[in-house]
C-alpha cells in the first residue's frame, strides 16, 4: 500500500473522529480536506479549488434549495402545521393512536415540503410532544413517532439530500423524485401499520381522543377547518411533486412555483404578516448558506480524496466482497445502519 493510499484511509478515519467530537460538518470536511492534501502533494493541488467552486455556487439547480426551503418554511413559521395536527387529530376519533397516526401524516407534509429533518423534527416535538404526553401517550411511542415521521423528510421528495444526490450521482433531480415517492409512502404506512398494531395490543399507550374534545368540536366547523388548513397544503405538494414527475416544470420551475404557492396559503389562511414574511426569510437564508458552505467545503475533500486515490481503495474494498452487487448494497445498508446509531 502506496504512502498516499495510507493518507486516504487515515483522512477517512480523522473525518469521523471530528465528526463524533461534534465540529460541524462543513468545517471537519474543508480541515479534513486542506489538511491531508497538503500532506500528499503540498498547496499545489488546490490550484483546482476556484473552478471547481465556481461550478458549484453557478449550477443552476442549486436554486431550488432556498425555494424548496422557504417553501416548507412557510408553511412552519406560518403555524399552519399546528392547525394541521389538530384537525387530523380530531378526524382520527375514537382510534387508538389515532394522534400520532396524525403526526405521521403531518411529518410526510413537512417532509414534502421543508425537506429538511432537523427542522422537521423540532417543530413536531415543539407542537406535538406536550400535547400527546398530556393526553396519556407513552413518553417512547410520542417520541418515536416525532423522530420517525420527522426523518422522512430526508426520502420524500422534494428532499435537499436527493437534490444533492442527483449533482453527486450525475442524475436527474426529477428521476430520483420520482423514484423516492413509492418507499417514502410505505415507510409512512409502516409506520402507521406499527402504531395501529401497539392499540390494538397496548391500548394504554396510545389513547384515543376523549370523547369530550371530539364532542367540543362540531362535525362543520371541523369539516371546514380541513379544508381551510389541510386542503390547501397537499394540493401545493401535489401540484409541485405532479410537475416534476410529469415533467411540466424542471425542479427549479416547480420550487419556485412552490415559494409562491406557499405565500397564498398561507394567506389563505389567514397567517401572513410581516413578521411571518421576516422570520421566514432569515430562516431561508440560514439553511441556504449552512447547505452551500457544505456543498463548498466537500469539494476540498473530495479533491484531496480523489487524488490521494481513495475512489480506487473504495472499488478494491467492494471488488474483494463475494457476492457481487446484492452483497456490496447489503455491505452499504448494514453501515448506513451503524452509523445512523451516532
Amino acid at each position: 500500500m502506496s504512502g498516499q493510499e495510507i493518507l486516504a484511509i487515515l483522512m477517512l478515519g480523522s473525518f469521523f473522529v471530528l465528526l463524533m467530537a461534534g465540529v460541524p460538518v462543513a468545517i471537519t470536511l474543508g480541515t479534513v480536506g486542506f489538511v491531508f492534501g497538503a500532506l500528499g502533494f503540498g498547496t499545489g493541488l488546490f490550484n483546482l479549488l476556484p473552478s471547481r467552486i465556481f461550478g458549484v455556487v453557478a449550477n443552476y439547480q442549486w436554486l431550488a434549495i432556498p425555494l424548496f426551503v422557504f417553501m416548507g418554511v412557510m408553511l412552519e413559521k406560518s403555524r399552519l402545521a399546528d392547525d394541521l395536527l389538530d384537525v387530523v387529530g380530531h378526524l382520527a376519533g375514537g382510534l387508538r393512536g389515532g394522534m400520532a397516526i396524525g403526526i405521521i401524516g403531518v411529518g410526510v407534509l413537512m417532509g414534502a415540503t421543508t425537506g429538511i429533518v432537523g427542522a422537521t423534527v423540532i417543530t413536531l416535538g415543539l407542537i406535538t410532544l406536550p400535547t400527546l404526553l398530556k393526553r396519556g401517550y407513552d413518553p417512547g411511542i410520542a417520541c418515536g413517532a416525532i423522530c420517525a415521521s420527522g426523518t422522512l423528510g430526508q426520502i420524500i421528495p422534494p428532499s435537499l439530500i436527493l437534490i444533492l444526490l442527483a449533482d453527486i450521482l450525475q442524475l436527474s433531480v426529477g428521476t430520483l423524485f420520482a423514484a423516492a415517492v413509492m418507499p417514502g409512502m410505505l415507510l409512512a404506512a409502516l409506520y402507521c401499520l406499527y402504531i395501529v398494531i401497539v392499540g390494538m395490543v397496548k391500548p394504554e399507550l396510545v389513547p384515543p381522543l376523549p370523547q369530550e374534545e371530539r364532542d367540543a368540536l362540531a362535525k362543520r366547523d371541523l369539516w371546514i377547518r380541513f379544508f381551510k388548513v389541510v386542503v390547501p397544503p397537499v394540493l401545493l405538494v401535489f401540484a409541485v411533486l405532479g410537475s416534476i414527475i410529469a415533467g411540466v416544470a424542471a425542479p427549479t420551475e416547480a420550487a419556485s412555483m412552490g415559494a409562491v404557492g406557499s405565500i397564498l396559503v398561507t394567506a389563505f389562511a389567514g397567517r401572513m404578516t410581516f413578521k411571518v414574511l421576516r422570520d421566514v426569510v432569515q430562516s431561508v437564508t440560514r439553511i441556504t448558506a449552512m447547505m452551500m458552505f457544505i456543498l463548498i467545503c466537500a469539494q476540498v475533500f473530495s479533491l484531496s480524496f480523489r487524488g490521494l486515490h481513495g475512489e480506487d481503495l473504495i472499488s478494491m474494498m467492494f471488488a474483494w466482497l463475494p457476492g457481487g452487487v446484492a452483497a456490496d448494497i447489503w455491505f452499504l445498508m448494514l453501515l448506513i445502519f451503524v452509523l445512523g446509531f451516532f
